[in-house]
């Protein structure tokens, strides 16, 4: 299954899960920040300023603690009230599955090992479980468990081992383009990820 093929242009996929498997909708929060006379996307920036992610992402804290942390970000911008509102609202967005995204990767599996690679909560494998992608990839490297995020690319080293196969053997799917470029770096094939096609053009390597 690891073996490298003439045919192919690399021989395992290492996937983001945010924004490429998984899926937010947005509607509620941003109407409760339009109702709060604030741009769409504000709570985001705030929740998502390093120093306020960080912690979140390498496991220290947990989804409702960053809330917490997050709203307050926000209480210079509305009320306390609203802040723990909008925050609140941030990590509770519903989320789904991407199903074009997940049947290309499903596909994709079958002729290479799957890794996702993610910069998650300790939520995780719940969050899995619930959009039931328990068997999705072979197997799952989250930044909450390692205590690495990416770009740092002792993620990466970590994601390449679990494939099997050499970095440079490797497809790495993002949303983040800071995330792909450290990716490159390490001599990977690369997408940033926009929409499925995105990611359909790139598995034609296989």
């Amino acid at each position: 299954m690891t073996g490298s093929s003439p045919r192919r242009l690399f021989d395992a996929v290492l996937c983001d899960v945010d924004n490429v498997i998984r899926v937010y909708d947005p509607a509620h929060l941003h109407a409760l920040e339009r109702a709060a006379g604030l741009a769409e996307g504000t709570t985001m920036k705030v929740a998502f300023a390093p120093d306020t992610v960080l912690p979140l992402v390498l496991g220290r804290i947990t989804p409702d603690e960053w809330a917490w942390s997050a709203a307050r970000g926000l209480t210079g911008l509305v009320s306390e009230v609203i802040a723990v509102e909008l925050a609140t609202a941030l990590a509770r967005s519903p989320f789904r599955a991407d199903e074009a995204v997940v049947t290309l990767l499903r596909g994709a599996r079958t002729r290479v090992p799957l890794v996702l690679v993610t910069n998650a909560s300790v939520q995780l494998e719940a969050d899995l479980e619930v959009l039931g992608l328990t068997d999705l990839a072979d197997h799952v490297v989250s930044s909450a468990r390692v205590g690495i995020a990416k770009p740092d690319r002792r993620i990466y080293d970590i994601a390449v081992d679990r494939a099997g196969v050499p970095a440079e053997r490797c497809l790495f799917v993002d949303d983040t383009l800071e995330n792909v470029d450290a990716a490159t770096a390490l001599g990977m094939r690369t997408v940033h990820y926009r929409e499925s096609g995105d990611l359909r053009r790139a598995l034609n390597g296989l």
